[in-house]
Order: structure tokens, then C-alpha cells, then sequence
């Protein structure tokens, strides 16, 4: 089985808190090749970088660098699929049907839609129906 974390699972991997760690047992239940995206690998980076810039004072940082460091070793154990030529053409014909649907959220549906993955997302909702995609939760 070859599936893709939604940031949302990349997270929770990442810095192995108690969800993470039932995802982790199931991946390696279900034998399940893990991917992540580079969609996905910008949430998360961006979303710790804000954190530090949020906060002014060096000892106020020192959370959010540690979780970005967590966050980049993570990456660096995975494979990313890039958005490329043919992700970039599924996205466009999904953005034009999928009107309600997030850009980041259908770049991530396109990457796994290209590679014929299965996307594990918190957000099953967001992305049931767009056709081509398989979607599954396997946080909660």
C-alpha cells in the first residue's frame, strides 16, 4: 500500500505523540510504503517558522525551533513527491471543478491522484469527493 501523509499525519509522526504513534502502529501493520509531499512539507514548515516569528524572545523560540528541527529530521526520512508538470496539469482540472476545496489541500489531492497513492488526512471531508482520490483516516 502506498500512501501520502496530509499534514495533519506528517505532524503527528513527526513529533510522535500518542496519535502518532497509533498511526506509526498501523503503518506498520498494514506493511504501508509512506510518502509525504512537498505541499505538505510547506505546511509544516511554514507553520514553524511563523510560530518563531511569533514569538520575540530567544527562550519564547526555543519550542518552535526545536519543532521545526523535529520537523526537517522527520522530512529527511521520507520520501517527498514533488509537484511537477503532471501534478500541476490535475491540479488545474481539479480547481476547476472543485470550487469549495483549498489550493493547498487540492495540490496535495493531485500529487496523490498522479502517483496513484492513497492520502492519509484528519481532513476526510475535504476531500472525499474529488474523483480519482483515495482518502483515509488513520489518526482517529
Amino acid at each position: 500500500m502506498f500512501v501520502v501523509l496530509d499534514t495533519n499525519h506528517f505532524t503527528e509522526l513527526a513529533l510522535g505523540s500518542r496519535l502518532g504513534e497509533r498511526l506509526r502502529e498501523r503503518i506498520e501493520a498494514k506493511g504501508a510504503d509512506v510518502f509525504s509531499c512537498i505541499v505538505a512539507a510547506e505546511e509544516s514548515l511554514q507553520g514553524w517558522i511563523a510560530f518563531v516569528r511569533k514569538h520575540r524572545s530567544a527562550r519564547e523560540q526555543v519550542e518552535g525551533y526545536a519543532r521545526l528541527q523535529s520537523c526537517i529530521q522527520a522530512l529527511a526520512k521520507l520520501t517527498i513527491l514533488p509537484f511537477d508538470w503532471q501534478a500541476a496539469d490535475t491540479f488545474n482540472k481539479l480547481q476547476e471543478r472543485e470550487r469549495r476545496a483549498g489550493t493547498m489541500d487540492l495540490k496535495i489531492a493531485a500529487i496523490c491522484i498522479v502517483h496513484d497513492a492513497t492520502l492519509l488526512t484528519r481532513n476526510v471531508n475535504d476531500f472525499r469527493e474529488l474523483d480519482g482520490l483515495r482518502v483515509e483516516n488513520w489518526l482517529d
